[in-house]
């Protein structure tokens, strides 16, 4: 098959090294510089380039806030039956676009982006793969996602979205209330110092990323129930309740065990 990648990030990268050798690849990047790591493709920065490639899925690996920009600037030069897909983190909007642009689609969301995941060693991380769309383009990625060894779901567009405000936002959030309020530490303990890896990798990911994914319009309830939480927890330090506080750590620990179960 053939298979463009618009873009050469971290993902975009990726994708060309796991579909390299299987396929026909081709990136378009802009910054001839961001290609300097790429291999055993095509690269393209010109869109006569596309149009003489004749690509027949795109992978869309650009930055989130251009996802929807950089499918308008090469979709004049695709084959009419040439099948679009995107990667991002949250749909919003993405439904609409897609079934008003006259091709065939798919869209998925690796959930391993390149900041924590190993990326040599994917069994368990998750995927997702959403319902709606092509279903030839749907088997493509089901079956490359199986053989990554990833863990595969499938959820609608609405679905997607509501379980990335839970699966994403909260421990953003949580991260971000743990970084407003950190002092620096001459002796940090262990727990403080697994949590100040964690707000690095979390801090170093894209503004824009991070503001969608906290504009997604279901998170808001998700940090409404943080803010609930962390009530109840003040008020059992002030009034140094140790009966509530027993109660309250054997329910987030039942709450744990639950979802460790479940993974």
């Amino acid at each position: 098959m053939k298979i463009l990648i618009l873009g050469a990030g971290k993902m975009g990268s990726f994708f060309l090294d796991v579909l390299s050798f299987d396929h026909e690849t081709a990136v378009y990047e802009k910054d001839p510089k961001r290609m300097r790591f790429t291999y055993n493709c095509q690269r393209f920065t010109t869109l006569d380039e596309i149009k003489e490639f004749q690509p027949q899925l795109v992978i869309n690996a650009v930055t989130l806030k251009y996802t929807i920009s950089a499918f308008k600037e090469v979709m004049p030069v695709l084959p009419q039956d040439c099948i679009i897909s995107d990667i991002s983190s949250v749909k919003t909007n993405l439904k609409e676009f897609y079934e008003q642009s006259g091709h065939p689609y798919v869209s998925t969301h690796p959930m391993f982006g390149p900041t924590f995941a190993n990326l040599g060693q994917l069994s368990e991380e998750n995927a997702i793969i959403i319902t709606e769309g092509d279903y030839m383009g749907r088997i493509f990625f089901k079956d490359l996602y199986s053989r990554l060894g990833l863990n595969i779901y499938e959820y609608t567009f609405e679905e997607h979205d509501k379980t990335v405000a839970y699966s994403l936002s909260t421990p953003f959030v949580s991260t971000f209330v743990f970084s407003a309020v950190m002092k620096h530490q001459d002796a940090p303990g262990t727990t403080f110092k697994r949590h100040l890896r964690i707000a690095k990798g979390v801090l170093n990911e894209d503004d824009y990323l991070l503001q969608e994914i906290l504009f997604n319009p279901y998170t808001s309830a998700q940090v409404a129930q943080i803010r609930n939480e962390l009530g109840e927890l003040i008020d059992i330090i002030d009034n140094k309740d140790a009966k509530r506080m027993k109660a309250y750590l054997t329910k987030i620990r039942n709450n744990v065990k639950q979802d460790i179960e479940n993974i």
